[in-house]
């Protein structure tokens, strides 16, 4: 186990939306005030570029092809000048961080997250093994290098999901397996409460919901849980077709929190509609204290009668047979 505090940080903050050039120069702003602050590791929102694609709940398919098509020619390669932007900008920050992006690779687009080293390497990507509900009519699955959730890092072992990903409990527990101490739990922006809608929302696609899964996380791994979330501002609502549609009033949707590996909330929220960064100074030591009531992989653990089956192979479309 690693000692000494390092400071971390989650990231509450409205994108360019649909603009990959206005994201990458925002993103590059963010790591700098991030490394200005002394934060190790900062943790971005799902799909931070190039934005959350809500036009995809709110209008029919046939309506959202001239969107759809923007967002692809919007999305970010693994390998493209804009990801060096960023890279160089987390090597001159000395900041390790865990960047939510659209990744477009060929014709397909997926969600994604970038490792990205304070020496500004791309150390890991990985992409959410499963699209939720209509986002999967935009983006694809994550094949099985995605299981990998966990790098080592300088600050100790750094994990993450994308959204939903983290009410998926074969997901989670799978990272626990790995060792996670830091998680990174990236959300798009969301309706605070059912209560705030005019129409019909289920509880469990609200922030306040998002932020307690995220919680939950934290008790059920023994982790440090980084919820990482966007904001909508008013002046966009129209952009993002939500104006007139009950979901998102007045400037909105962010959460954002960091907790403790036994769920205690570790700073003051920001306003919904705030950008801002969460920061706090974390111990890993005080992990063990965590550990040693819950272990869900170890002592805590029943794998004579309980375990979990893991695919690492990755599916391939083509396979060339020699």
């Amino acid at each position: 186990m690693q000692s000494g505090t390092v400071r971390v940080g989650a990231v509450q903050a409205e994108p360019v939306w649909w603009d990959l050039q206005g994201c990458v120069a925002k993103t590059v702003e963010i790591i700098q005030e991030a490394g200005n602050k002394g934060i190790k590791i900062l943790g971005f929102p799902e799909v931070w570029i190039c934005g959350y694609a809500w036009p995809l709940w709110v209008s029919p398919a046939i309506a959202n092809v001239p969107f759809t098509t923007e967002y692809m020619q919007n999305s970010m390669c693994r390998d493209s000048p804009e990801m060096q932007r960023i890279k160089d900008a987390c090597k001159e920050a000395d900041v390790f961080a865990v960047v939510g992006y659209s990744e477009r690779d060929g014709g397909s687009i997926y969600i994604s997250q970038a490792f990205i080293s304070n020496e500004g390497e791309l150390v890991h990507n990985r992409r959410k093994i499963k699209p939720t509900h209509v986002e999967r009519a935009l983006w694809g699955d994550g094949q099985a290098d995605s299981l990998k959730t966990v790098l080592d890092t300088p600050y100790g072992k750094l994990g993450a999901l994308n959204c939903w990903e983290n009410f998926q409990p074969l997901l989670r527990y799978h990272e626990y397996s790995q060792g996670s101490q830091i998680h990174v739990a990236g959300w798009p922006p969301l309706p605070w409460h059912p209560s705030d809608v005019e129409g019909s929302c289920l509880y469990n696609n609200t922030g306040e919901a998002s932020q307690r899964i995220s919680q939950n996380a934290a008790m059920e791994g023994q982790m440090f849980v980084i919820c990482s979330t966007q904001v909508l501002k008013e002046k966009n609502h129209e952009k993002l077709g939500m104006q007139g549609k009950g979901m998102f009033h007045g400037d909105s949707g962010g959460f954002a929190m960091i907790f403790g590996p036994d769920g205690l909330p570790l700073v003051e929220p920001l306003g919904h509609g705030e950008e801002g960064i969460l920061q706090a100074d974390i111990d890993l030591k005080t992990i063990d204290a965590a550990k040693n009531l819950c272990d869900p992989v170890g002592h805590y653990s029943r794998p004579d009668l309980l375990a979990l089956t893991v695919n690492t192979k990755p599916a391939k479309q083509v396979r060339y047979i020699e």
